[in-house]
């Protein structure tokens, strides 16, 4: 398990990232707040505060490189 934050600027982003996620077999988490959503629902994303970064937890080691590069444009330092 392996956690990074990431924004989601724009539908367009939010769209391109459910795309990518759905590709991957195991769970993905997205945290703002107090409030957790599957990664690969567009309803749950939507619901969360989008104005700030959100902590994505990917559940499988063993693709979790892979993962990462491809959503790379997603990914920010730190928490703001």
């Amino acid at each position: 398990m392996k956690s990074i934050y990431i924004k989601l600027s724009t539908i367009d982003d939010v769209y391109s990232f459910v795309n990518i996620i759905v590709g991957f077999n195991g769970d993905v988490d997205l945290e703002s707040g107090r409030y957790k959503v599957d990664g690969k629902s567009l309803l749950g994303i939507f619901s969360l505060d989008l104005r700030k970064p959100i902590k994505l937890t990917f559940h499988d080691d063993s693709k979790v490189d892979e993962l990462f590069a491809k959503i790379k444009r997603f990914v920010v330092e730190k928490a703001e």
